[in-house]
């Protein structure tokens, strides 16, 4: 991305991804670094402004998490958010140290100061506080902006070098006129212009792949979800009929994409060849109950298919895939961060290192809800860009254990079920997910008089925005009654129906 964005330097917050967000809804370009970052790159990437995230580590231990110096002295303003205050004011003599009393949750912050970050605020905000250090001694040519009771420094500037720095943490929603802060440090201090559109990302996008790409051609994994049929369509944009998309039936979707692989081909006129490949994915699964094993084994999988399309079609270099931006961060942390992994996605931490292609993904900088807005600057329809969010290895990490033939058969009618009461009630556009997942335990029942002892399945329907975060659906009681009946009624095998009331964080939105 050529134009000037932000870059957010990360130091291990599970919010940092949270960071992106509010600076992307502001309209401003982002891109997350690793603390380790190489700094010609950084310079590259040409940033009208830096944030440095929050962290686990502490700067007053030996154990410390630093970023080359080098950050201070670029001549742009910087933001420092938690730990990233904490390491400015240590950097520039400042005294960090463990708070006797640690703050966590909603705090009050009192503002001292108006002019520029805190501009056309109120006196007093709620704040959201994750912290044991603080900074305890202001560094020289910093000023306080704002106080808690607790923390004396709770912000501060160095408006000269506009350099600042917030205890608290501006991006979660708990933060009143959060988004509003960050707006006046980025707009309002860094200057930087709100103009990253989908308009502009599909431009760039095509720009980009038509020089990478130039007269080779691409195969393209589509599934039916949202994320590759959108980007089916781009690459068509981009490249026309070098593109060929290949759809692979492993046996683990909840029903074959027919209206949108036959969509892809009537109204932009891509080539899409299916492949059978379900004997052969199954084969592999035999036995598997872990499911980072499974995810593995799907990636592997995946990628051989398409490098013997390729090896049939003559050769291909390039492999396009719709990875999102939560993929990356979920499977290892944003280009090599700090922060954990929660789980290795199939097309990300699941592809095999012997993969021969070199991999084309547009959207791996992206969140769901972005590219549903690439798909409408495309002027895709609604049933498919609306499309609920479906994990790649498919019904294996639905299926809590064993994944086989009868298994999926059971999951499929109950998951049906769950769709067609959902859409039926008007809920579908309502919810990020709605699904089943088929339970590895049996529990006793009674039906017709008689003793059954049956399979448990879970339903799952949750409301999020990105599905970094979300909370469960408080779905009507009568609609929940509903698909549990019929699921026990139609679907053979399953005597009971409970349903996950988890949000996420603590849980994920997937069972596996």
């Amino acid at each position: 991305m050529s134009r000037k964005g932000v870059a957010i330097i990360d130091f291990g917050s599970q919010y940092t991804q949270l960071i992106a967000r509010r600076v992307r809804e502001l309209r401003i370009y982002c891109e997350i670094f690793p603390h380790f970052f190489n700094v010609q790159r950084l310079k590259d990437f040409d940033p009208r402004a830096l944030i440095l995230s929050g962290g686990p580590a502490s700067v007053a231990t030996s154990e410390r998490v630093t970023a080359d110096s080098e950050i201070f002295t670029l001549g742009i303003p910087v933001l420092g958010i938690c730990y990233g205050m904490q390491l400015m004011g240590d950097h520039f003599g400042g005294k960090v140290s463990y708070s006797a009393r640690r703050e966590y949750g909603k705090t009050t912050l009192v503002v001292d100061d108006h002019s520029d970050l805190f501009h056309g605020l109120p006196d007093i905000l709620t704040v959201w506080m994750s912290h044991g250090d603080r900074v305890d001694t202001l560094p020289n040519g910093f000023e306080i902006l704002g106080h808690t009771e607790n923390c004396a420094i709770a912000t501060f500037r160095s408006a000269g070098r506009k350099l600042y720095g917030v205890q608290f943490h501006p991006e979660v929603v708990h933060t009143s006129k959060g988004k509003r802060i960050l707006k006046n440090f980025l707009c309002r201090i860094s200057e930087c212009v709100p103009d990253w559109t989908p308009r502009l990302f599909v431009k760039d996008s095509v720009d980009s792949i038509r020089t990478r790409v130039r007269d080779e051609r691409v195969i393209c994994a589509v599934s039916g979800g949202v994320d590759s049929s959108v980007l089916a369509v781009l690459l068509q944009r981009a490249i026309g009929d070098r593109l060929v998309c290949v759809f692979v039936n492993n046996g683990l979707l909840p029903e074959e994409p027919v209206d949108v692989i036959n969509k892809l081909r009537s109204l932009y006129g891509i080539h899409v060849r299916s492949v059978n490949a379900e004997r052969r994915f199954l084969s592999r699964l035999k036995d598997i109950v872990d499911p980072e094993e499974k995810r593995r084994i799907i990636g592997t999988e995946f990628v051989r298919v398409f490098e013997e399309q390729a090896r049939a079609l003559g050769p291909i270099r390039f492999l396009a895939q719709g990875t999102l931006y939560p993929d990356v961060i979920e499977s290892r942390s944003p280009r090599g961060g700090a922060s954990v992994t929660i789980k290795t996605h199939h097309n990300v931490g699941g592809l095999p290192d012997s993969m021969q292609f070199e991999l084309i993904e547009p959207f791996k900088e992206l969140f769901k809800d972005e590219v549903r807005k690439v798909g409408k600057e495309l002027s895709m329809p609604d049933d498919i860009v609306w499309r609920h969010p479906f994990p790649g290895p498919g019904l294996a990490v639905r299926i809590v254990g064993d994944v086989n033939r009868r298994r999926l058969d059971v999951l499929r009618r109950a998951d049906a079920i769950v769709r067609e009461e959902i859409s039926r009630q008007g809920f579908y556009r309502k919810l990020w997910q709605a699904f089943a997942i088929l339970l590895p335990v049996k529990t006793v029942g009674v039906m017709g008089d008689k003793r059954t002892y049956e399979s448990v399945v879970a339903i799952r329907a949750v409301t999020s925005s990105d599905g970094m975060t979300s909370d469960w659906a408080r779905l009507p009681h009568r609609l929940m009654e509903r698909i549990s009946n019929r699921i026990i009624n139609e679907v053979d095998e399953v005597n009971r129906v409970v349903y996950d009331i988890s949000s996420k964080p603590p849980s994920t939105i997937e069972w596996e």
